[in-house]
């Protein structure tokens, strides 16, 4: 497994984790799966500041998605760079067809712990391969979920891959989170990414540069870490993850965008 595939298990740790003490974010597979896997998680990767964030952006993306079969309820739900994620558990809406997709290696691991069903499919997918979206299923909407994706993907290959979706399906409804340029590059100093050899990722403070010669339009900007959840903390941890992981200081680094 690749350095970037490694850092699945950052968030899987963080979200294993919160789910034990019963806050953010119920996820009995992120529990069974981090016992059973054991990668070494040091640092950065293992403050619970982190894991208390890894779990309120699963959450938020869980969320999102609820809203979003809600409104389209006979849509194709398609995530990519799925790693070990639970979102096709823990979001409790029927769908109609999800995708999970990833890198082999990823998909071989991930299969130990998760099952196909009739409309339940794990894909191997490269996005920076955007021919590769071909095999994909048709769907006249798509519910797109890019977490933890962008970063590693360039510019050029972020537009490929949208542009490459937008082409195949008629209406796309994105969330997406994406380092800033200022963000990335901070990341070489500071991103508990970097414990299991990243060293290169990829920030974005202008969407439209992405969207190019698209009909995608940011439609709206989340926020990673709202205060219903925030609240669900103890009362010392709050006031220290409001001034880690919230406010001005968060946005110069990281943003969540809705795109259709």
């Amino acid at each position: 497994m690749n350095e970037v595939n490694k850092t699945l298990f950052i968030p899987l740790y963080g979200k294993s984790k919160v789910s034990k003490q019963g806050i953010i974010l119920k996820d009995p597979d992120a529990e069974k799966i981090w016992k059973s896997e054991t990668f070494p998680i040091n640092g950065k990767s293992a403050s619970k500041w982190l894991a208390y964030n890894m779990a309120m952006r699963a959450r938020v993306f869980d969320d999102w998605t609820e809203r979003m079969l809600d409104i389209y309820k006979d849509a194709l739900v398609l995530q990519v760079g799925c790693g070990l994620d639970s979102r096709c558990n823990r979001v409790k809406r029927d769908y109609k067809a999800w995708l999970d997709c990833d890198f082999s290696d990823v998909l071989s691991i991930r299969k130990k712990y998760y099952k196909e069903t009739v409309k339940y499919h794990m894909v191997e997918l490269d996005a920076t391969k955007p021919e590769q979206i071909g095999i994909f299923p048709d769907s006249d909407t798509v519910i797109l979920v890019l977490e933890g994706l962008s970063m590693y993907l360039s510019k050029e290959q972020l537009h490929n891959f949208l542009k490459a979706l937008e082409e195949k399906y008629p209406k796309l409804h994105i969330l997406m989170d994406v380092y800033t340029e200022f963000g990335a590059k901070a990341s070489k100093y500071k991103n508990p990414v970097n414990e299991v050899g990243v060293t290169k990722v990829y920030g974005i403070d202008q969407l439209e540069d992405v969207l190019r010669g698209m009909n995608l339009r940011v439609q709206k900007e989340h926020i990673f870490t709202p205060e219903y959840l925030v609240k669900e903390l103890k009362p010392l941890d709050r006031s220290v993850f409001r001034f880690l992981f919230t406010g001005k200081a968060y946005r110069k680094i990281y943003r969540l965008y809705e795109l259709s």
